[in-house]
């Protein structure tokens, strides 16, 4: 028997409250009712994802995501395919779900060859009418009869194997309000093929009336941007730009962000709502580094505090834009979750967000688990996430210490040492006593037979002297079989970290040129043993891989035991400062030891 300790750690998605669905879920998406209730819509089904009998259903919950009504449909399971719900609330009370619906019930479309081999593709879930329910009760109950949405042809719908005949598109970006209006994300598809969709452009459907229209017939739609496409990937990139999230800025200006499989998430800036958008890019980190992500969700909300929240996976670059098989490949590595804190900035153009370093915020411990489709929720001054896995959604508390640190500039550097266990000045080369590190499991006290997962991790900070060339060890506890630690330079601006219980070895570096000759610097070595991750951040850049990794952080076993050697440090007399934590430190944190050490 082997026991997880999954309580340890509140990032682990066991630890979140299951939403309930038929098997299949995605899309877990919660508005709050007017009777204080959390109302989640989802489109599940006893099949895999786009299988016969997919359709919308909806749950309530009134404590916070513990616990969940009895399923509620919005569509039949017998019915046409019913898919990617999003839910609006208005003033009134009224909540409206907007999802496809195969009204037609076309059971295949024409597709490229391969993969299709039968030149047609018989998922048939992302097609159709854009359509509404309503309920008026706080979603015990949804109206009988649904109402289609007129969307404006574009080109990448007369280009179609149909000839725009048939639509295809499909929906995950929440719906907002801004100066009266209704907006509704869309996502227009051109074409099926390799990697599932060919092609992809985001609109947005604007309502002016349907805040207040108590008759659903006579709501009206508008379909922007103006003109004949939508919100495409950045110049030079592929054909998919999809999976459009949007933010209302505190100007009023709105800002999108998107999936691509060019190895970085696209974006945008509106100043006119909606009706044009700013030549897209490749979202960037405040410091200017390109963001990595692959092909998948990535969303970012605006909070009540008017910050922003940014969900993404943290890896891609043009590992993922080279890559032969992108279009396919692209899709995997959705674990774990990490977020960026953004806040407000004024720029020439008008208020941009700056986004901070990344922290981690879910995980399991199966990297093949693919966590996506989040949704944010505050209540009661808490934040929460849902997200899936496409048959377990859950919903997670999130730490208010991560978030407070997300979205700080600076932090008391006394409240960081907080598992402090070595902090040592130095003037040249010395031995010194390596303080015992954290293990990271041991026998479960459950069986004699298994093992414990004890979720552990160690940091080590360290402030490096000018006029570091050579390779040469920096820090040594290791033992004649290995045991123990150890960090290197190896040249080229890379630093190497090595552990090993005797059992097993572990080593990862940090990015090539991170290290610049000619001035101190400051080397983070997070070793996380709750997902199990090894990270680097140097001179406040959290390594992301560069151009020459698609990650920037590496795995390790989870056999791996301890990392303790000969209970005696080796230190180089280019350490400078030297502090050793048992326990992993934050991105922020380590970027505020930073900042410290540059303010001396």
């Amino acid at each position: 028997m082997t026991s997880n300790n999954h309580s340890a750690d509140t990032r682990h998605i066991d630890n979140g409250y299951k939403i309930p669905s038929e098997g299949y879920c995605d899309q877990p998406y919660v508005v709050q009712t007017d009777d204080g209730a959390w109302l989640c819509i989802m489109t599940t089904g006893s099949g895999h994802e786009g299988a016969t009998g997919q359709h919308v259903v909806s749950s309530r919950s009134i404590d916070n995501g513990r616990s969940w009504s009895e399923l509620v449909d919005v569509e039949p399971a017998d019915g046409p395919e019913a898919s990617y719900a999003v839910v609006l609330k208005v003033t009134s009370g009224r909540i409206y779900a907007f999802y496809n619906h195969n009204s037609d019930n076309i059971r295949q479309v024409k597709a490229t060859n391969p993969p299709y081999s039968s030149g047609y593709c018989s998922r048939v879930d992302s097609l159709g009418y854009f359509v509404f329910k309503y309920s008026d009760d706080g979603g015990l109950s949804w109206s009988d009869e649904r109402y289609r949405i007129s969307v404006r042809e574009m080109e990448i719908d007369r280009q179609n194997a149909d000839a725009g005949c048939i639509r295809y598109f499909w929906n995950v970006g929440k719906p907002f309000v801004h100066n009266g209006a209704a907006f509704v994300s869309l996502h227009k598809v051109g074409g099926f093929g390799d990697g599932f969709f060919t092609s992809n452009e985001g609109v947005l459907l604007k309502s002016e009336n349907l805040l207040f229209e108590p008759d659903p017939n006579n709501i009206e739609w508008e379909t922007l941007p103006e003109g004949d496409h939508g919100i495409r990937a950045p110049s030079g990139g592929s054909t998919i730009a999809s999976e459009h999230s949007y933010s209302v800025l505190s100007d009023g200006s709105f800002y999108c962000v998107y999936r691509t499989i060019d190895g970085h998430p696209g974006c945008s800036y509106s100043r006119d709502e909606g009706k044009s958008w700013s030549p897209p890019s490749y979202k960037k980190f405040a410091d200017g580094r390109l963001i990595k992500h692959p092909r998948a969700a990535n969303f970012a909300w605006r909070c009540s505090n008017g910050k922003y929240l940014y969900w993404f996976h943290n890896h891609g670059g043009n590992f993922i834009r080279e890559d032969p098989d992108r279009r396919s490949n692209a899709y995997s590595d959705r674990n774990p979750v990490w977020l960026c804190g953004g806040i407000e900035v004024e720029t020439d153009e008008g208020i941009c967000i700056d986004w901070s370093q990344p922290e981690i915020v879910l995980y399991d411990d199966d990297p093949y688990i693919r966590m996506s489709y989040p949704d944010l929720i505050e209540e009661g001054g808490q934040y929460y996430l849902t997200e899936t896995q496409k048959d377990i959604a859950r919903v997670h508390k999130i730490a208010p210490d991560l978030l407070s640190g997300l979205w700080s500039e600076k932090c008391d550097i006394e409240n960081l040492r907080i598992g402090l266990v070595l902090e040592k000045s130095f003037v040249k080369n010395e031995i010194i006593v390596m303080p015992s590190l954290p293990v990271f499991n041991w026998r479960s006290a459950e069986s004699p037979y298994g093992s414990e997962d004890l979720r552990s991790g160690f940091s080590l900070e360290l402030r490096l002297g000018p006029g570091l060339k050579e390779p040469l060890v920096i820090l040594d506890s290791r033992k004649t079989d290995g045991q123990g630690v150890c960090l290197k330079y190896q040249g080229n601006g890379i630093v190497e970290f090595f552990m090993s219980d005797g059992r097993s070895c572990v080593t990862w570096c940090s990015d090539l040129g991170g290290v610049v000759t000619g001035r101190q610097n400051h080397v983070v070595v997070v070793v996380d043993g709750g997902p199990k991750l090894i990270s680097f951040i140097v001179n406040g850049a959290f390594q992301d891989g560069g151009e020459t990794r698609q990650f920037g952080w590496g795995r390790f076993g989870k056999e791996f035991r301890h990392a303790n050697g000969t209970g005696a440090l080796k230190v180089n007399d280019f350490v400078e400062n030297l502090r050793i934590f048992n326990r992993p430190l934050r991105t922020f944190e380590a970027i505020s030891f930073f900042k410290a050490e540059e303010e001396k």
